[in-house]
């Protein structure tokens, strides 16, 4: 029969990463998403992580509380890299709402509760949708689960000031940006040719008034270069789903050592 006071240590780190990563995890950490949800998950999730693997007897000591704040920036740092690679999306967006003339009413995105462009987030719940039809966030959960392999539970520090640590994440901001200005410059480079024509008939015909005529066709190009580029926008989100998985496994891998 199991002792519970022997192994009640290694279960409250197992939670603490548990918890860590459902805070920041995309999908998982939504304001929208009820508190009370987040914490019946994370204790859950907990409780079959913990009956998965064996774990090492850990005494409650000085080390313990060690192991309590690695636990919780293993989680809080994964989670973090996984949504900032998945916020392509909001900077895309913000990429065509500058060309759109959008830029001048952002709105409150509910899950996250800060401002974002309106065209980043129409995109962003696309994404998330295509997500949840994919199971992609069934891939989010194995990375929480298989993060064990990595890390262990009795590994008492972490590498954060290591050079491949701190360029990894440096990679992974410039990967975010890369496959943002991909997703933006079917649209962005059309409303650049709809500028350079506006500027030829202000050239040719002076008459017309191209600052009244120039934002509603704009606006009218724009949102038909966005239905006719949805469908390669999906391929896109796909590719950004595997670098968003790829990146949190080379992460917890630079932190194991591997």
């Amino acid at each position: 029969m199991i002792d519970l006071l022997e192994w009640f240590p290694a279960y409250l780190l197992v939670l603490v990463r548990m918890s860590a990563f459902v805070i920041t995890l995309p999908l998982f950490s939504y304001q929208n998403v009820p508190s009370m949800y987040k914490v019946g998950f994370s204790f859950f999730m907990a409780w079959i992580v913990f009956f998965a693997y064996e774990w090492p007897v850990i005494e409650i000591d000085a080390l313990f509380f060690t192991l309590i704040i690695k636990e919780a920036l293993v989680g809080l740092t994964i989670g973090f890299v996984a949504s900032l690679v998945l916020y392509a999306i909001q900077v895309a967006g913000g990429f065509i709402d500058i060309k759109m003339g959008f830029m001048i009413a952002n709105v409150i995105d509910p899950q996250t509760g800060a401002q974002s462009p309106m065209t980043g987030g129409y995109l962003y719940t696309f994404a998330l949708l295509f997500m949840l039809a994919t199971n992609a966030h069934h891939l989010l959960i194995d990375g929480v689960f298989y993060s064990y392999q990595f890390v262990p539970l009795d590994q008492p520090t972490l590498p954060l000031g290591d050079k491949g640590v701190v360029m990894h994440v440096v990679t992974s901001m410039n990967t975010m940006f890369m496959l943002a200005f991909q997703m933006a410059m079917p649209i962005v480079g059309s409303l650049f040719l709809v500028d350079v024509a506006l500027g030829m008939v202000s050239r040719t015909v002076p008459q017309v008034n191209v600052f009244v005529v120039g934002l509603p066709l704009k606006i009218i190009a724009g949102f038909l270069m966005l239905f006719l580029v949805m469908g390669p926008f999906f391929i896109l989100v796909s590719h950004l789903i595997e670098t968003m998985i790829a990146t949190m496994r080379v992460l917890l891998e630079l932190y194991g050592g591997f």
